[in-house]
């Protein structure tokens, strides 16, 4: 079966809904494509104590302010999937879900969806997959070698599951950090990073954070040098359980270990320790397989970008993978403005009428 429709959204979460949100205010007829179950995106299956760094009026995507959690200055993950299933009946967007892009391909005058339930053509495609579905482990000698438990972010959930074990956790990021912070009483824990933890000012949230990113994009637009925005300030938002574990003594780095062997991890110098878990705190890679028949694909996986249209093909606009997708885009307050250019310019090379 085949379908037609001016714009393909691949991805049902928060860059995808402020996708559909936008494209429907440009009058165009569009479908947001979900391999989820549920709504929410990602946020249904981060660990229990994640919530944001902003307080909820400060997270919003457009159109739709994020109401207060009662009790709770920075929400909830719980909270923001409610307020995303919220949001997706109050715009009535067109979500399908449980359909599994499985490759966007060029078919001359349009682009051809093909997904588990069926082909779609479109005009245009958004791609809004985001990165938490492909996780990023580094390649360090002997990790097969390890009997142990080993996981990523994408799989902690909570700190009783590791309680009185010898628990290593690796990164020195947001998730290495408040993963880390919420072991430190009940486990033997070793948190190694590949240089010193850099926190940022204990009064910085993402109000900060967003407005760091928007200069960014702003200087590189008109040419200035390059602030470095948000990697200016720090590595770590210093939320409240990260500042009571590194003010209580708890949270100390360790350099990074150089391999892993059967029961344990072995340092540069000759250290051995043992240890029952190795929880991988390492960052995510944007997950773009779906575009692969594109052959878009440039250095480091990203495909070259102008905002967030494709250079190479401009039908394609990719949406919430980071700054090179629009300043903050992976946020739920940054992304609103990306997704509005995309939906404008897609407009336009439509020649929709608004």
């Amino acid at each position: 079966m085949s379908q037609h429709t001016d714009v393909v959204v691949i991805g049902g979460g928060q860059a995808g809904l402020a996708a559909g949100y936008h494209l429907r205010r440009q009058k165009m007829g569009f479908v947001i494509l979900d391999a989820q179950a549920s709504p929410g995106g990602a946020w249904q299956h981060v660990w229990d104590s994640l919530h944001l760094f902003s307080p909820a009026a400060f997270s919003s995507l457009p159109g739709r302010l994020m109401p207060a959690q009662p009790g709770e200055e920075y929400p909830d993950a719980d909270h923001v999937v409610a307020y995303l299933s919220d949001y997706e009946k109050r715009y009535d967007l067109p979500v399908q879900r449980q359909v599994q892009v499985v490759g966007v391909h060029d078919d001359g005058r349009l682009l051809r969806v093909e997904t588990t339930s069926g082909t779609w053509h479109a005009r245009a495609v958004i791609s809004a997959t985001g990165t938490w579905w492909r996780p990023f482990l580094p390649a360090v000698p002997g990790r097969e070698d390890f009997e142990g438990r080993q996981l990523h972010t994408v799989s902690y959930r909570r700190p009783q599951d590791f309680a009185g074990q010898r628990v290593i956790v690796v990164g020195g990021g947001n998730s290495g950090a408040q993963i880390a912070s919420e072991l430190a009483y009940d486990t033997e824990l070793i948190w190694a990073t590949q240089r010193p933890p850099r926190y940022l000012a204990d009064d910085i949230d993402g109000r900060a954070l967003f407005d760091a990113a928007t200069a960014r994009r702003r200087a590189l637009n008109e040419g200035r040098n390059d602030s470095k925005g948000i990697a200016s300030l720090g590595d770590i938002v210093a939320v409240p359980p990260v500042r009571e574990a590194r003010d209580a003594g708890l949270l100390k780095a360790s350099p990074m270990f150089v391999r892993l062997v059967r029961d344990g991890v072995i340092w540069a110098d000759g250290t051995r320790e043992p240890a029952d878990a190795v929880i991988w705190c390492t960052g995510f890679r944007s997950a773009l397989s779906h575009l692969s028949p594109l052959g878009l694909r440039g250095p480091r996986g990203h495909i070259a970008t102008q905002g967030t249209r494709s250079v190479q093909e401009p039908r394609l606009h990719l949406l919430g993978y980071g700054d090179w997708t629009g300043p903050a885009s992976a946020t739920l307050i940054g992304v609103g403005r990306p997704a509005r250019d995309a939906a404008r310019e897609i407009a336009g090379l439509l020649g929709v009428a608004t």
